[in-house]
């Protein structure tokens, strides 16, 4: 079994904060429910690369609307499993998104988290996680990276074998399918700062 890719959209693929008088090169505004949305212009060619050494999944308050606009915008193949968040879930002293992903990953499963917006709750969750966890940290003004491409291949290589596998009998559900009739509206709210403190934590 791959290593898992959880994969944030506002900050990572949708930019923002960007100085408008000169856009990052080759990217496109394109609306959702309304809402422009600057995508990323080398989004979806990272996102290929990564996907021949990890599972992907979003994992963004999108949710299920991630999978109706990005994988023909990104040149992705069909939908992606996305973890959904309710608000039952969020702890109320930890990132509002840990709760969900506890929820849905098996705990032992290797992960890696591309986000705009991870704090120190994260950085400590990742700490303490039984599974080798990465935590990539981007720009929201520029998004995932070629740099960031490497790294995370770089990891998923260097996996010990034994953690690629799953354990005999365990059951793994990385993700969750959205309920019927669910809505989401996409949202943007860029943290404060913008500086790259990527996080790599491996399990004893």
């Amino acid at each position: 079994m791959k290593p898992l890719l959880l994969i944030d959209v506002d900050g990572v693929i949708s930019l923002f904060g960007f100085d408008h008088a000169a856009p990052p090169q080759g990217g496109r505004f394109m609306l959702v429910d309304g809402i422009a949305h600057f995508l990323s212009g080398t989004a979806g060619g990272h996102l290929r690369r990564l996907e021949t050494a990890f599972e992907l999944a979003w994992c963004t308050g999108w949710e299920e609307k991630a999978n109706d606009y990005l994988p023909l915008a990104l040149g992705l193949d069909g939908p992606l499993p996305h973890v959904v968040f309710d608000p039952a879930d969020r702890p109320a002293d930890a990132h509002w998104k840990l709760g969900a992903i506890d929820l849905h990953v098996e705990p032992s499963r290797p992960v890696a988290w591309i986000d705009d917006a991870h704090d120190e709750r994260c950085r400590a969750w990742a700490a303490a996680r039984p599974g080798p966890t990465l935590l990539v940290t981007t720009d929201p003004a520029v998004g995932l990276t070629e740099l960031d491409v490497e790294r995370l291949l770089a990891w998923a290589a260097d996996l010990p074998r034994a953690t690629k596998a799953p354990p005999s009998g365990a059951a793994d559900h990385s993700t969750k399918a959205p309920p019927s009739g669910a809505a989401d509206h996409p949202t943007k709210a860029p943290p404060s700062g913008a500086a790259d403190h990527s996080t790599t934590t491996r399990s004893p």
